[in-house]
């Protein structure tokens, strides 16, 4: 057994697990990595032993760790609420991944005042309150009570993360994509909701890996604790686009639509969620754990970016590829209407208003009033 013990990822072959299990690896572990073995990843090295099992049920999740003993988990994959309750005596450690769309407003925007998520959302933030709001988001509600009952009950200790939108080689959904396969297309504009303005947490597949590995680095102080984490720097969805089509060296419009008719670019939104800003607040991660980004998120969607035209997927027969290709037509007669709106809005007659400062500005001295009588 290695110096620092053992520990198991469940998951490990999206975009953070490669970069998580390196770093156990780095700091004296010996890995296993449970997955359900549909694919695997170049980038785990053979040593890592593969458990095979499914951790979305009870009996799988039972039959593939019987027996088994491990001084850390990290889980990324899976119904982590099962996982919980299957650690309880296998582990005295827990790190679980979940997200923030249990946090209310994301999608229900009413649920809270006024409408939408905090800005930015700290961990404590109101929650989704019932299944009637959002389900999806209530499950991860009560998962992630499910874990902190068991670490309050002393089962073990435990520690959650809610990871942003997550881009990065091995990536999956159309973080990236959306753009890219415009571009690709020679497409000139894309359609955004509200012109783009909405901001979306994500984070680039190394950095979020490091928040991890920074919880495992300072067990004390990341015990019974939830992170937010993403990149330093967020951007709005129009920015996005414009480091990806800058990066892939071709221009691209953005045109903005009502959102609620911006039927192109609605997977641009997490799980099509409320275009809001969805600004998730990094202080804790910062100042209990000292988090840092690893790469700058300029620097890293460029890379991604590269990364993806040398590992493109068969572009004609994805699913990403068949649902954005299907609204060119809708997009293209969008935009026609926009720039006819656009005409007749610069059409209306109007007055420009003075712009200057509101304070007095006298030309004298003892000057009781200025030239605009402040």
């Amino acid at each position: 057994m290695s110096a620092m013990g053992r520990a198991l990822v469940i998951g490990g072959t999206g975009p953070t697990g490669p970069h998580l299990i390196g770093g156990l690896i780095e700091r004296g572990y010996d890995v296993t990595m449970m997955h359900r073995g549909t694919h695997d990843s170049p980038l785990i090295p053979d040593s890592v032993e593969r458990l095979i099992g499914d951790p979305h049920f009870r009996e799988t999740l039972a039959e593939a760790l019987a027996g088994r003993q491990f001084d850390l988990v990290i889980a990324t994959y899976g119904r982590i609420r099962y996982i919980a309750d299957e650690m309880v005596g296998k582990t005295p450690r827990l790190i679980a991944i979940g997200g923030p769309p249990g946090y209310a407003g994301m999608f229900a925007t009413e649920a809270n005042y006024p409408p939408g998520m905090m800005i930015p959302t700290p961990e404590d933030a109101p929650q989704v309150a019932n299944e009637q709001e959002f389900r999806f988001g209530y499950l991860i509600r009560q998962t992630e009570e499910a874990v902190f009952n068991n670490h309050a009950a002393g089962h073990y200790a435990a520690t959650m993360f809610r990871y942003p939108v997550v881009y990065g080689a091995g990536q999956l959904g159309a973080s990236v994509w959306q753009v890219m396969e415009r571009i690709l297309d020679e497409r000139s504009h894309i359609v955004l909701p509200d012109g783009g303005m909405a901001i979306v947490t994500r984070g680039y597949a190394r950095n979020v890996a490091q928040s991890v590995l920074l919880a495992v680095d300072q067990p004390d102080a990341a015990a019974g604790r939830i992170y937010n984490c993403g990149d330093e720097q967020q951007f709005t969805l129009a920015q996005w686009v414009r480091i990806i089509a800058d990066a892939m060296d071709r221009p691209l419009e953005v045109v903005g639509v009502p959102a609620d008719v911006a039927y192109s670019t609605r997977d641009m939104l997490p799980l099509q969620s409320a275009p809001i800003h969805q600004m998730l607040d990094l202080h804790a991660l910062r100042s209990e754990l000292g988090y840092k980004d690893i790469v700058p998120a300029v620097e890293a969607i460029p890379q991604v970016v590269r990364w993806c035209m040398d590992n493109q997927p068969n572009r004609n027969e994805s699913f990403e590829k068949r649902a954005i290709r299907n609204n060119y037509a809708a997009e293209d007669a969008q935009v026609a209407i926009y720039r006819a709106m656009h005409q007749q809005l610069a059409a209306v007659e109007h007055s420009n208003t003075e712009v200057h400062h509101p304070y007095p500005h006298p030309k004298k001295a003892g000057q009781m009033r200025d030239h605009r009588r402040r």
